[in-house]
């Protein structure tokens, strides 16, 4: 019986994905919901020439007992490669007020 990959193992794979999709680099970040965070986040993108394809942010969730909250930023950024979208996630991630970074990565084929 032969072993089923895994969606980890399929994400690496050619026959999957078109050799002409567009991949979209997708960041989701947490952050306290302070005025100097969203402009601090779009200039990792700025300083290298990116404009982001996508940007949604939204304040979430109850007041924090030191009276803050958090925000939720969602990006998307069409034709980033893997190495230079895993870099700016490491710079995000050290970013003052960020707490957290996640990404991924989604494959658009072209319409015909």
């Amino acid at each position: 019986m032969a072993a089923h990959p895994s969606l980890s193992d399929l994400s690496d794979r050619s026959p999957f994905v078109s050799a002409a999709a567009e991949t979209v680099y997708c960041f989701s970040i947490l952050a306290e919901a302070e005025p100097g965070v969203m402009p601090r986040v779009l200039e990792l993108f700025a300083k290298r020439g990116l404009v982001p394809t996508r940007w949604h942010s939204d304040v979430t969730g109850p007041k924090h007992p030191g009276g803050g909250r958090d925000l939720a930023i969602d990006v998307q950024v069409d034709g980033l490669d893997v190495d230079t979208g895993d870099y700016i996630a490491r710079c995000l991630r050290q970013t003052f007020q960020v707490e957290a970074v996640l990404t991924s990565q989604k494959h658009i084929s072209p319409r015909q």
